[in-house]
């Protein structure tokens, strides 16, 4: 009876996670959006993992005088792993060629949240801070890029850096009051940082647009060339017509979702360096036991602002990315619920491992 519960909780959180993503799609119909339900693939995931959970105690059951346990898979070496990495991302380059408009939409909106994800797995994962207001630094990132193209008509790679810069520069400053708080209280701080970055975008109505937010936000350019129907500018040229094919809107969704690809490859391979190298052993002497990591001489000041610093500036990058994907930024897409899925996919992956992330 027990594992029927166990099994019925695993379904249900099963179709929690999975109704938002597969259940409810948005269809156009004219000029209109609409939401349209499709359980099938909710309901097919629900069955399967309550079906796996129901009877794994009996698959995996222990006997007398038998112990029953799983092969493991052999330790891959660095030349191995790499390799390894090089064909998931060709293979990861090619998909999108062969799929559908929304699966690939979806893909690159999964890129973000995987830049994003990797960005605190820094923060929580590795220094073992509890950050509930990742979020900010993600809407940092956002508007610095729709704030700068408002005001300053900057382009996407122009404000790319800053977004970047500015992410870092709030991680910074929150890294400050935080110094000699830890556990709950923590949380608590960081929490209340990333609902004041939302208030203070609601309320600034003359500055970021309050709670309308901006809107109009141009998507990457491809070597200056924008990839649109039109030039905005009379007597440019889009880089379709630079390379004499026809204007196709899949060609800008594999377009962004290739570049999403490129940012979180390039996150994950800049965050495993850091890993490796003096600080982020210090990150992991100071989740481990701080006190001990004073004690060896460490500074737990430098290592948390670094912590903070780092995971912010990725979250930057994925703000501006965002805002280019979305061509519309406002505050209500900056909520707690956001820190909350990003902190998810770091516990459920695994802190401190990348590849759960």
């Amino acid at each position: 009876m027990k594992n029927i519960k166990n099994a019925f909780f695993a379904a249900l959180l099963t179709g929690i996670m999975l109704v938002p993503i597969f259940g409810l799609g948005l269809v156009r119909k004219g000029i209109n959006t609409e939401i349209q339900a499709d359980w099938s693939i909710v309901l097919w995931g629900m069955l399967i993992v309550f079906v796996v959970q129901a009877i794994k105690p009996y698959v995996f059951k222990k006997r007398p005088g038998v112990r029953f346990t799983l092969p493991r898979a052999p330790a891959l070496n660095q030349k191995s792993s790499t390799l390894l990495l090089a064909v998931v991302f060709l293979v990861a380059v090619i998909w999108p060629f062969f799929s559908g408009r929304s699966q690939i939409d979806i893909a690159t909106l999964v890129l973000i949240y995987v830049m994003l994800g990797l960005g605190l797995n820094i923060v929580v994962g590795f220094a073992g801070l509890l950050d509930l207001g990742f979020v900010g630094f993600y809407a940092v990132g956002a508007y610095t890029y729709a704030l700068l193209y408002h005001w300053a008509d900057w382009g996407f790679w122009q404000a790319l850096p800053m977004a970047g810069i500015m992410g870092a520069f709030f991680g910074f400053l929150l890294g400050f009051p935080v110094l000699r708080l830890r556990g709950d209280y923590l949380a608590i701080v960081t929490l209340g940082f990333g609902e004041i970055i939302r208030l203070l975008l609601v309320n600034l109505y003359d500055f970021t647009g309050g709670p309308d937010g901006i809107s109009g936000i141009p998507k990457p350019t491809v070597f200056g060339y924008e990839m649109t129907r039109r030039a905005s500018e009379e007597g440019a040229q889009t880089f379709h017509q630079m390379m004499g094919w026809k204007f196709d809107t899949l060609d800008v969704i594999i377009y962004l979702y290739l570049m999403a690809l490129a940012l979180a490859f390039i996150t994950l391979i800049i965050s495993s360096r850091l890993v490796r190298m003096p600080i982020g052993r210090a990150w992991e002497a100071l989740r481990e036991d701080e006190i001990a990591c004073r004690s060896l001489g460490l500074n737990p000041t430098r290592i948390k602002l670094s912590a903070f610093t780092l995971g912010a500036t990725f979250a930057g990058f994925g703000g501006a990315f965002f805002a280019a994907r979305q061509g519309l930024v406002n505050p209500e897409s900056f909520t707690f619920i956001e820190s909350a899925l990003i902190l998810a996919i770091v516990v459920l992956g695994g802190m401190g491992s990348q590849f759960g992330v």
